[in-house]
C-alpha cells in the first residue's frame, strides 16, 4: 500500500513538472511568435524609416521621364560581365581592389551602365574603407536609394537613378558637411577627366 502511495505522489509531481514545462515552453513559443511579428511589422512599416533623409536621397527628385530601360540580354552585351554582377544582380567587389578606390584626378564620376553624372572628384574623400567613397551626390535625384535587408543586415542601398544601376550603400559615419558615406563598387562607375582649361 505505501508503495503505491509512494508511486502516486511520484507520478502527480511528474505530471504537475511535465505541465509546467509544456506551459514554460508554450509561453516562450507564443513570446517567440510575437517577436517575429513585431520584427516584420518593423521591417514592413514605412521603407523610409530606413532611408536616411538628406536632399540629395530624395526619391521624390528623381526625373522618371529620362529612364534607361533595358532587357537583361541589352545589359549583358553592354557591360563586362564584372560590371553586370555588380550593377545588375547587385553584387560587391573585393575590398580594397578597385580601379578607383585610390583615384585621385580631378573630373567626374558617371554611372557605367547609362553614364549619368552622380559624384564629383571633390566629393571624393577616403575613408579607409577600401571602396571609392563620397560624402555627397552631384545633384538631388541622381541617386536612388532603396530599403536593403540582405546578408541580415539593415542598409540603404544607393543606385543610379536613371537606369537602377546598383551602386553601393550609404552609411550616415561620413564627415561634414552632409556625415554621409556612398560606398561604390569601382565596377560601377566610369570617369570622366576633367579639362584643362
Amino acid at each position: 500500500m505505501k508503495n503505491i502511495f509512494v508511486r502516486i505522489c511520484f507520478i502527480m509531481v511528474f505530471v504537475y513538472a511535465l505541465g509546467s514545462c509544456t506551459q514554460a515552453q508554450q509561453k516562450a513559443k507564443k513570446n517567440n511568435q510575437e517577436n517575429n511579428t513585431q520584427a516584420k511589422k518593423e521591417n514592413t512599416m514605412d521603407e523610409n524609416k530606413w532611408i536616411i533623409k538628406d536632399k540629395t536621397l530624395d526619391n521624390s527628385k528623381i526625373d522618371s521621364t529620362s529612364k534607361v530601360v533595358k532587357t537583361e540580354e541589352e545589359w549583358k552585351k553592354q557591360l563586362t560581365s564584372e560590371q553586370f554582377y555588380i550593377l545588375r544582380k547587385k553584387g560587391t567587389e573585393y575590398a580594397f581592389t578597385g580601379k578607383f578606390y585610390k583615384h585621385k584626378e580631378k573630373g567626374m564620376y558617371v554611372c557605367a551602365g547609362c553614364g549619368n553624372e552622380l559624384f564629383t572628384s571633390e566629393q571624393k574623400y577616403d575613408s579607409g574603407c577600401g571602396w571609392p567613397s563620397f560624402y555627397d551626390a552631384v545633384a538631388a535625384g541622381k541617386i536612388k536609394t532603396s530599403l536593403d535587408t540582405s546578408h541580415g543586415m539593415v542598409r540603404t542601398e544607393i543606385m543610379c537613378a536613371r537606369c537602377d544601376g546598383h551602386l553601393g550603400h550609404v552609411f550616415e559615419d561620413g564627415p561634414n558637411p552632409t556625415g554621409l558615406r556612398y560606398c561604390v563598387n569601382s565596377l560601377s562607375i566610369d570617369f570622366k577627366k576633367k579639362e584643362e582649361k
